[in-house]
């Protein structure tokens, strides 16, 4: 069974687009890079070539792995996710059971969560802790820190993404 990957639009269209960057900008520069440097004669001590040729696969293997999640992609409207439980799209405000300083996330996936944005992934430690919780609900997670509780504050739906 294919393993889906949660998305919002905006994740979604982002992937979109880098895959399109790829195939059709950066494939053709790379290939003209490595038809410059063969030209310059002898590929054995060819800095560019193998700088070329290394930078080569670096962007067919992205290409490969944009493809797959793109093709296992589950698009979610973070708009009209429900607010009664934590869920994938979801902002949820944490208070920090110890300290009483309160922290918002949204819950993304993957590939578009930045914890400096403002986002984590649902994948994540406190991410995967804090899906399907209520508000009042206490959550529990282990950090590198050690483990933090929080309590659920408040539930909201994402903005546009």
């Amino acid at each position: 069974m294919v393993e889906r990957i949660p998305m919002s639009k905006t994740g979604h269209v982002q992937l979109k687009e880098e895959l399109e960057q790829l195939e059709k900008v950066e494939r053709h520069e790379v290939v003209k890079a490595i038809e410059s440097a063969r030209a310059h004669g002898d590929l054995k001590e060819n800095a560019e070539y193998h700088a070329a040729k290394e930078r080569q696969g670096m962007i067919e293997g992205r290409i490969m792995e944009l493809k797959d999640k793109l093709g296992r992609a589950e698009v979610i409207d973070c708009t009209k996710v429900s607010t009664n439980r934590a869920v994938f799209g979801a902002v949820v405000t944490l208070m920090d059971m110890e300290s009483d300083d309160e922290v918002t996330y949204q819950l993304l996936g993957p590939e578009e969560a930045d914890v400096k944005k403002g986002s984590i992934s649902v994948l994540a430690p406190l991410g995967r802790s804090i899906l399907g919780k209520e508000v009042g609900d206490e959550v529990v997670t282990k950090t590198p820190g050690g483990v933090r509780e929080f309590e659920v504050v408040e539930i909201q739906p994402g903005s546009a993404c």
